[in-house]
C-alpha cells in the first residue's frame, strides 16, 4: 500500500518548503521504480542527443527532467533550472521559490547498474531567473540528493544539520534515519579520475603524489583511491564514511574551470557537506561564496572531510619549487 505523501507528517521539513519537497519525493519514488525495472521499462540508457552544454543525454535524463518540471506546478515554485535545459523556465508567476536540479546525475552509468541520483536545491525566487540563480550558494534555502541504489536514500539539509532519509518500499515514504549526519574526519579514501593526472596543476599532482607515496611518503599513511563517475554516489560514500573528492580544473580544452556545474551540482552538494561539518571548495575558495556567471557555469570541486579539504588548499600556497619537487622534499607535509 503506497502512501500518497512522500514524507510522513512528522518529517522535519519547513511548511513553506514542504509542497515542493513532497513533489521532489514523489518523482524520485517513481524514478526509483523505473530504474529498478531497468530494460523492462524500455531503453532508458539510449542516447537521444546532447544538451546545450555538450553532454550526452540519455532517454531517462529527459524523462526525469520533464517529470520534475511538471511536478513543480502548484507547489510554489516560480523558476525551474535544470541541467537538461538551456534556460531557466517559468513555472508559476506567483511562486516564491526556485528549484535548481540535475534530474539524473551519473546517467552514463544507467546500463552498468551503478548507483545514480538526483541533485536539487531550493532558493527564494527573485524577479528574473538570472537574478535568482546567479547568486552565492549560501543563499540556498534547502539542498538535497536522492541516490537510487540497493536502498533509495535522500539526504536533505536546510543549512543547519544534515538529514538522512530512506525510502520504505512498503509505504512509499521517505523515513528519517538520522537528523544530524556528520562526515568522518579520519578516512583514508580519496576519489579522483587519475587518468587525467598529466593535465592537472602542480599542486593537485603534488597532493596526489603524496597520497600515493603511502606509508613511506610525507603523509606516512596508506590511502585507497575510489572513482565511480557518479557525483551522488561519490558524495554518499563520503557522507557515510568520510574521505575526499576532487574534480580539479585541468589543462584540457573545456576543463579550465573544471567540469561540474555550480548552480545545480556543486552548490547543493556543498551545502550538504558543510551541514555535515565537512568543507567544500574549488581547491582554495569556499564553493558557497562563489557567484556563477551563467546558469551552466562550471567550477573545480574539492569536498569531504574538513581537514583533508584544507590540506588540498594548503598545497596551493606552496612555492613552485615545493610542488615541483619529489614528495620527499615537501617537509611541511611530513606526518
Amino acid at each position: 500500500m503506497t502512501d500518497t505523501n512522500a514524507f510522513p507528517a512528522e518529517a522535519p521539513i519547513p511548511d513553506a518548503l514542504r509542497p515542493a519537497l513532497e513533489a521532489v519525493g514523489w518523482v524520485a519514488r517513481d524514478l526509483a521504480h523505473r530504474i529498478a525495472r531497468g530494460p523492462l521499462d524500455g531503453q532508458m540508457a539510449a542516447h537521444v542527443g546532447d544538451n546545450t552544454d555538450g553532454d550526452a543525454q540519455k532517454a531517462l535524463d529527459l524523462i526525469a527532467d520533464e517529470a520534475f518540471a511538471q511536478a513543480m506546478r502548484g507547489t510554489g515554485v516560480r523558476w525551474y533550472a535544470s541541467e537538461e535545459r538551456a534556460d531557466v523556465q517559468l513555472i508559476d508567476p506567483e511562486g516564491t521559490l526556485a528549484l535548481a536540479i540535475d534530474p539524473l546525475d551519473g546517467s552514463s552509468n544507467i546500463e552498468t547498474n551503478v548507483s545514480i541520483g538526483t541533485i536539487f536545491s531550493l532558493r527564494a525566487a527573485r524577479e528574473t531567473g538570472a537574478e535568482t540563480f546567479l547568486r552565492p550558494g549560501h543563499e540556498q534555502l534547502a539542498a538535497g540528493y536522492v541516490i537510487y541504489g540497493p536502498q533509495v536514500m535522500l539526504m536533505l539539509s536546510f543549512g543547519d544539520a544534515l538529514q538522512h532519509h530512506i525510502l520504505d518500499p512498503e509505504t512509499g515514504r521517505f523515513t528519517l534515519l538520522s537528523g544530524a549526519v556528520t562526515v568522518d574526519g579520519g578516512s583514508t579514501e580519496f576519489a579522483i579520475n587519475a587518468s587525467n593526472y598529466r593535465h592537472w596543476s602542480k599542486p593537485i599532482r603534488a597532493y596526489i603524489d603524496d597520497c600515493l607515496a603511502g606509508a613511506e611518503g610525507p603523509r606516512a599513511c596508506n590511502f585507497n583511491m575510489r572513482w565511480i563517475a557518479s557525483l551522488v554516489a561519490e558524495t554518499h560514500r563520503i557522507l557515510m564514511r568520510g574521505g575526499l573528492f576532487l574534480y580539479p580544473a585541468d589543462a584540457r580544452p573545456g576543463y579550465e574551470a573544471g567540469r561540474l556545474r555550480m548552480v545545480y551540482e556543486c552548490a547543493p552538494i556543498a551545502l550538504l557537506i558543510e551541514a555535515a561539518q565537512g568543507h567544500a571548495t574549488d581547491g582554495t575558495t569556499r564553493i558557497l561564496d562563489l557567484i556563477p556567471d551563467s546558469l551552466h557555469a562550471r567550477t573545480p570541486f574539492v569536498f569531504g572531510s574538513a581537514g583533508k579539504v584544507d590540506h588540498v588548499a594548503a598545497y596551493h600556497d606552496l612555492p613552485d619549487q615545493e610542488v615541483s619537487a619529489l614528495f620527499g622534499n615537501r617537509g611541511l607535509f611530513r606526518a
